[in-house]
């Protein structure tokens, strides 16, 4: 394999990485981004309100896009297995 080999399969785990977590994060996000909004028009400060929302957003997320996410890295997974054949000292 060449430098360019190992590059390609470094790119494409990196493109996985951000695939895979980008559901989970932007759902993160949007529950963090109206409970601030939600915080900031009641005057509510209650530390644990803002931890609830995200952490049920999270597991929504991974409940929708857990089979996809695995089937993602399954596949990543299964490429860079197979490529081992390829490799030269």
């Amino acid at each position: 394999m060449t430098l360019d080999d190992y590059l390609h399969i470094s790119t494409i785990g990196i493109q996985t990485a951000v695939l895979v977590s980008a559901p989970v994060l932007l759902l993160g996000l949007v529950a963090g981004l109206a409970v601030s909004i939600f915080q900031a028009a009641t005057q509510i400060s209650d530390s644990s309100l803002a931890f609830i929302p995200k952490i049920l957003a999270v597991m929504i997320a991974l409940v929708f896009f857990g089979p996809w996410m695995v089937t993602q890295m399954a596949t990543y997974a299964t490429y860079t297995l197979n490529q081992i054949p390829n490799v030269t000292l």
